[in-house]
């Protein structure tokens, strides 16, 4: 049964609530999609609304509890006025501007693409509009989020303005939302803001690429062994490999070098603090941008692994797999002969599929922990443990896998044609090299002068000590 002073909207299935008379009143204008979705939002959490429309008799257009009128009438009902139109549309404001002077200006546009326009939105509509506090705020916060009430993804709300008592009173708003509002200081941030939504990927943009090299050099490499290699040497068409045994040599091989590729910078920053002698010093740009991406990296690894592990559990069903065994099975019948079983080989096959199934389950262990939500809800040493303890554990795992999977073939002149050596030996190149690197440096003493280091000791120079 509904409460007195209760308004349910027939959008959503929970009622609405109560109105708060200690909330102040907000205007919005324009009836959009995000003008109707945030202010649905603000009705559930209590919040009086105005609309303010150039139609106000189209009352079927925002939602139930709100009011409609002309944007005259709506500015005098709220000290806060939310501008949910597009820029194009902003000179139409300066049409009442004596009735929004003194009024906290929330401007909540974006644009079609990055810099679109020499200054951001906000600063335009502030030029618009000088005697108002405009406050650059939502944009970041899709109208679909609001009206769902799915807003885990999106809950930081950055925001810039340059009245601190109007932001504050924006804050509020956002609190009451459920969001989380970030000051990014005066609206000469709104620029970056209004980025934001607009980029792109951002921090995957280098991982992708190194991936993507990575991937076609690798595929190009095998092409040249095992399709080019038979077409010019027997005159055997082996193309069909493209599909599915060139992928399936692709993919772990660039998922072990990406997984390397995580923790070879921090080797690496090691090595440069070690030379240095001191912490308090900037590493080179391209480090920085390496360790920046190591989480996208992996993450990158962990799919081609799980691709890789696809397409060997198809392996079975494969055409070229069952003629195979159905020609060695008749082959055998026909000779009259068989092959003994080798405890040699069993072990071998047994370990190489043991250590891909340890592999793989640590390498999802890293990708769930870097995940906000999982990483969130450990402390700082159990994170530093699982990101780094067991990722070098999969590390040597995974390593292991390949190292098995080669087994013979390391000394086995056929796999290397044209001189050139299987995939899985291009493999573990960094891997190998990582481990290495990795083992000298946690040597005691090479380990304690790291961690003197790191806790803020510096190695002083030859001039330090002639001075003192």
């Amino acid at each position: 049964m509904k409460q007195d002073g209760e308004i349910r909207d027939s959008s959503n299935s929970f009622p609405l609530q109560t109105m708060d008379p200690e909330k102040p009143t907000v205007c919005i204008f324009g009836t959009g999609d995000f003008g109707r979705s945030l202010g649905l939002r603000l009705i559930q959490c209590g919040y009086s609304v105005v609309f303010g429309s150039r139609n106000p008799n189209s009352s079927n257009l925002v939602p139930k509890g709100a009011e409609i009128l002309s944007h005259t009438e709506a500015a005098k009902k709220s000290s806060i006025v939310i501008i949910a139109i597009h820029r194009e549309h902003y000179d139409y404001l300066t049409g009442f501007a004596d009735g929004l002077k003194g009024k906290v200006l929330v401007d909540v546009s974006n644009n079609l693409k990055i810099n679109q326009y020499p200054e951001s939105n906000a600063e335009y509509l502030a030029d618009l509009l000088p005697e108002c506090n405009v406050v650059k705020a939502f944009n970041t916060v899709s109208a679909w989020a609001l009206q769902s009430g799915t807003l885990d993804a999106s809950r930081q709300v950055f925001m810039c303005g340059d009245d601190a008592k109007a932001k504050e009173e924006v804050m509020k708003i956002a609190r009451s939302l459920g969001l989380m509002p970030v000051d990014q200081g005066s609206l000469l941030a709104a620029k970056e803001i209004e980025n934001y939504p607009l980029q792109l990927f951002p921090m995957w943009r280098l991982p992708c690429y190194i991936c993507a090299g990575f991937t076609l050099l690798i595929f190009l490499y095998c092409l040249v062994i095992e399709v080019f290699h038979p077409l010019a040497t027997k005159r055997e068409d082996a193309s069909y490999l493209i599909v599915i045994t060139i992928p399936n040599r692709v993919f772990p091989t660039v998922s072990l070098i990406l997984l390397a590729l995580c923790y070879l910078p921090g080797i690496l920053a090691a090595v440069i603090q070690l030379y240095r002698g001191t912490k308090y010093s900037r590493f080179p740009d391209w480090l920085d941008q390496w360790m920046l991406c190591r989480k996208q990296l992996g993450l990158l690894g962990l799919a081609y692994a799980f691709l890789h592990t696809i397409y060997t559990l198809v392996m079975p069903i494969r055409y070229y797999v069952r003629w195979w065994s159905n020609h060695y099975v008749i082959a055998e019948a026909k000779g009259n002969t068989t092959y003994p079983f080798s405890n040699y080989y069993a072990w071998l096959s047994d370990s190489y599929v043991a250590l891909g199934i340890l592999g793989l389950f640590f390498y999802v262990l890293l990708g769930i922990t870097s995940l906000p939500s999982v990483s969130n809800a450990v402390n700082w040493r159990e994170f530093r443990f699982v990101q780094s303890k067991l990722g070098y554990l999969t590390v040597v795992l995974c390593t292991a896998h390949t190292l098995v999977y080669g087994g013979d073939r390391f000394i086995f002149g056929p796999f290397y044609r044209w001189y050139l050596p299987p995939s899985f030996v291009l493999s573990l190149i960094i891997p190998c090299a990582l481990l290495v690197m990795k083992f000298i440096l946690i040597v005691p003493c090479l380990d304690q002068r790291i961690t003197k280091i790191r806790q803020g000791w510096e190695r002083k120079s030859k001039t330090d000590n002639s001075d003192s």
